[in-house]
């Protein structure tokens, strides 16, 4: 094996061994420790690979020619109308899909859960109804008698929509008791615009007409009166301060 590059070697003496040995140096330790090994070569996972794909393909191979046999099966059988088949993946399913249409029939997918969903086909003359769709999309048997009577209670209960809508809207129930001579001492007899008053204004308040008024002077006018009357008695108390004097 050819050395790595790096210092050379160098002679240690291992204590209680009793010889010596020669140890690498210890820088080198970390890389021949951490040296991944060796992966598969190209070759082995080419071939790995390819083998894969050959098995997935043989599979799928193998599942359609199953799918095409039972298909073959029911088209041959003049009792079976519709076929119901176990859970199968997504990928089955649609290999499933495939052959039915390129054998002509009709094929539909139940189910809510991935893992529980399965196909049922049918054939052309056979097809089933939107009422039998529904039933197998809710998780229930189809029943053609129970599904004829729910066609008669919707036919019946449309018929009775149909009349009442024909006949008007339906009266308003009367009351037993009259609520407004009930409660009369607290609401009164009147109501909306006989019972409203019209106010009127009262001449003894607020506002008074100029013609009720005793003094008819504007403002402007007792405001000079009360300064004139004002100067007056000033005037009057100078003269009369000297005399006193």
């Amino acid at each position: 094996c050819p050395l790595l590059p790096g210092p050379a070697l160098i002679h240690v003496q291992v204590v209680g061994l009793g010889h010596s040995a020669h140890r690498v140096h210890s820088d080198l330790l970390p890389r021949l420790i951490s040296a991944p090994s060796p992966p598969f070569s190209c070759p082995e996972q080419a071939a790995r690979l390819k083998k894969m794909q050959e098995d997935d393909k043989k599979q799928k191979a193998d599942f359609r020619k199953q799918m095409e046999k039972l298909i073959s099966d029911f088209i041959q059988s003049s009792s079976q109308k519709r076929k119901k088949f176990e859970p199968m993946n997504k990928l089955e399913r649609s290999i499933l899909h495939d052959v039915v249409e390129v054998a002509g029939l009709t094929s539909f997918s139940f189910g809510e859960d991935d893992e529980c969903r399965y196909v049922m086909i049918f054939k052309k003359e056979f097809a089933p109804s939107d009422g039998e769709l529904e039933a197998y999309r809710s998780g229930e048997e189809w029943d053609p008698q129970r599904a004829e009577e729910r066609k008669r209670s919707k036919e019946l209960a449309q018929r009775e929509a149909d009349a009442a809508a024909q006949q008007g809207p339906a009266p308003v129930p009367c009351p037993n008791s009259n609520y407004k001579q009930k409660y009369s001492h607290l609401i009164g007899t009147v109501a909306a615009k006989e019972g409203a008053h019209t106010l009127q204004a009262n001449k003894a308040y607020g506002c008074v007409p100029t013609a009720n008024k005793r003094d008819t002077r504007s403002i402007e006018e007792a405001l000079n009166e009360i300064r004139a009357k004002k100067k007056m008695r000033v005037m009057d108390t100078g003269s009369c301060g000297p005399s006193g004097q």
